[in-house]
């Protein structure tokens, strides 16, 4: 079986695109997860399928575990042993959430 086209996958699992938007949307109202970088006059619903699904799933997986973008950043620090360098906390602060998530990944990986 072909792999499934991220309209297609939406389709699946969101009935439409609107629906998925309207579920990151209130991610992004919460204030919790992601860092405020969202043209104003495009909005989300403009952005590529491909990549409101990776933002579905990675603010959905980091929410699962963390329950905050403050809880992750944390625990990343911890991992790194870095927990009270501030300039360091800062810089992944701006980070957006993907990227984060990855570093995350990769650093757990590598201490494990």
């Amino acid at each position: 079986m072909a792999k499934q086209t991220p309209l297609q996958e939406i389709k699946e699992r969101f009935g439409s695109k609107d629906k998925l938007v309207k579920e990151l949307k209130g991610m992004f109202d919460k204030g919790d997860l992601f860092v405020e970088r969202l043209n104003p006059d495009k909005g989300i619903a403009h952005v590529a399928n491909a990549k409101l699904l990776k933002l579905y799933d990675v603010a959905t997986e980091v929410k699962e575990r963390f329950s905050t973008r403050a809880k992750l950043t944390e625990d990343l620090l911890k991992t790194l042993k870095r927990e009270k360098d501030e300039g360091f906390k800062e810089k992944l602060d701006r980070w957006g959430l993907p990227r984060l998530w990855d570093y995350y990944k990769s650093v757990t990986k590598k201490n494990s």
